[in-house]
This record gives C-alpha cells, sequence and structure tokens, in this order.
C-alpha cells in the first residue's frame, strides 16, 4: 500500500470518507461528524504525509493522480466499495480526482484547491504561508496564544468566518498538525499549480454526482474561482454556503451536511434510474 491513512470510522449506512485540507487533520470535521453519522458509515481520514497518516514512500510524487491512488487502496483497506466522499480544500481537489477515476459514487467538494488565476494563487499563498510558518513558533507561544480570545481568532480568520467558535485545545491542535505535516511543501509545490496545468481529469463532463460549495466569505480560495471550474467541468452543480468561511464545517454544519446529503441523494438516484434501465 502507497500510504496506510490514520482515521476515525462511526455510523452505518452508505460509506462516505471525509477529506481535509493542506495542512490539517480529520479533525476538521468534528463539527459535522455526529451528524453524518447518523445517515452514513464515516471515516474522517488524514491525508498522507498530514496528521496521523505516514507519508507516502520515498520517490513518490505527490500529484493529485498518485496521492487519489493511494487514497483508493485504503478504500479497499477499509472493506468499502466506491464510497462517497465529501473533501475540503486540497481534499476537495483529490475528491474531484476520485470521481474522475471512477474511485466514488459522488464527491462534494467545499472550496476545491486547483482553480487558480494568478493573483488567486498569490492570495491563497499569502493568507496560507504565514500559518505554517507561524506554527513553529515555540510551543509554549503557541499554547498560550491559542488560550487568548483573541489570538483565536487571529489564527482563525482567514480560515473560519467564526474562528471563536473554536476552543483553546482545537487550535492548539491544529498548530501542531500543521507544524508536523511532513507533506505539506510537496503538496503546496505539486497540487497548487493545477490552476495552470490542469490535467484532462479535471476538464470535461463529470462521471459521477460532484457539488461544489463555496463559503461566501472565503479569504484563501476567493468564491470567484467557482466560476473557472463552472467553465472546465460540466454537470456540476454549484452550492454558496452563506457566512461561511474556508473551512466551513465549524462555520454552517447545518449547510455542510445539507450540501452533502443532497449530493448522495443525486447518487442514488443516478443508480436507481441506471438499474432500470
Amino acid at each position: 500500500m502507497l500510504s496506510e491513512m490514520a482515521y476515525t470510522r462511526r455510523g452505518q449506512g452508505e460509506p462516505l470518507v471525509l477529506l481535509h485540507g493542506i495542512g490539517h487533520r480529520r479533525a476538521a470535521y468534528e463539527p459535522v461528524l455526529d451528524e453524518l453519522a447518523r445517515h452514513y458509515d464515516v471515516i474522517a481520514a488524514d491525508l498522507p504525509g498530514l496528521g496521523d497518516s505516514p507519508p507516502l514512500p520515498h520517490g513518490t510524487g505527490y500529484s493529485a493522480e498518485n496521492v487519489a491512488a493511494a487514497i483508493a487502496e485504503n478504500f479497499t483497506a477499509w472493506g468499502v466499495d466506491r464510497p462517497h466522499v465529501v473533501g475540503n480544500s486540497l481534499g476537495g481537489l483529490l475528491s474531484i480526482a476520485l470521481a474522475q477515476r471512477g474511485d466514488v459514487r459522488s464527491a462534494t467538494c467545499l472550496s476545491p484547491a486547483g482553480y487558480f488565476r494568478p493573483w488567486s494563487l498569490l492570495q491563497a499563498t499569502v493568507t496560507l504561508l504565514p500559518l505554517k510558518l507561524g506554527s513553529y513558533l515555540p510551543k509554549r507561544v503557541l499554547r498560550a496564544v491559542s488560550r487568548l480570545p483573541i489570538g483565536r481568532r487571529l489564527i482563525g480568520f482567514s480560515l473560519y468566518s467564526h474562528p471563536d467558535r473554536y476552543t483553546a485545545e482545537r487550535v492548539y491542535g491544529d498548530a501542531l498538525a500543521m507544524r508536523h505535516g511532513q507533506g505539506f511543501w510537496r503538496y503546496f509545490i505539486r497540487c497548487f499549480p493545477l490552476g495552470f496545468t490542469s490535467p484532462e481529469s479535471f476538464r470535461g463532463s463529470a462521471r459521477v454526482p460532484i457539488t461544489i460549495a463555496w463559503g461566501d466569505k472565503d479569504l484563501i480560495l476567493h468564491k470567484s474561482q467557482a466560476k473557472l471550474a463552472a467553465r472546465r467541468m460540466r454537470g456540476v452543480e454549484f452550492v454558496t454556503l452563506a457566512d461561511c468561511g474556508h473551512v466551513p464545517m465549524g462555520d454552517s454544519p447545518e449547510q455542510v451536511v445539507a450540501a452533502i446529503r443532497a449530493t448522495t441523494a443525486r447518487a442514488t438516484v443516478a443508480r436507481d434510474d441506471s438499474s432500470v434501465a
């Protein structure tokens, strides 16, 4: 196996895999995990080289295709066949790759990376890199800042529209995940330039139901990138998440769950129509 991914599993129903963004961890989905587990067999996983998951083997490039292949191998190890997938940011980009490979039943992509213009790539870099560099501060400083309401707002304002909803322990844990993510720079170098070098898997018609949902207050990947995605991929549903930032799961769990359930329902309808035909 290319990389044995760490995961949390909960609930019963059709399989639903949750993929986080660059420098983050599977805990990003905690605000929606319990509700999703009422309807699905939910697997929240750490991407290869991030969170608690080991990196890809030495010499394996962190292209979207390679990482998608590694994720698909884990589907088999988890005993799931073509699950639904949800991805945020980098996880959204990888969800599209999995959908176009035919490895999943549906894909719900929350502010997916990969649809950049030069100015938007600069915006993402300017807002993301301070988070990465700041994570290298001494741990005692990170913990002290995380305990202050103003500190949590400063750390989280570019990620969330409501950073005050996150606890000190959560913010501190996220900072350490950013700090120790071995794959961060490899993902940044290989996956982010897809806005300019998109392979065919990110163009053309969607092979399975895909929803792209964007927070209207996203400060890392501007919602206007959805227009570029619309031009590149046909048959995709687009949803605006009101009053949500780049990581919307805690800003509005209800809207995120609704987008996921609507997407998986489309897959069920498509499957039923196919069986009738």
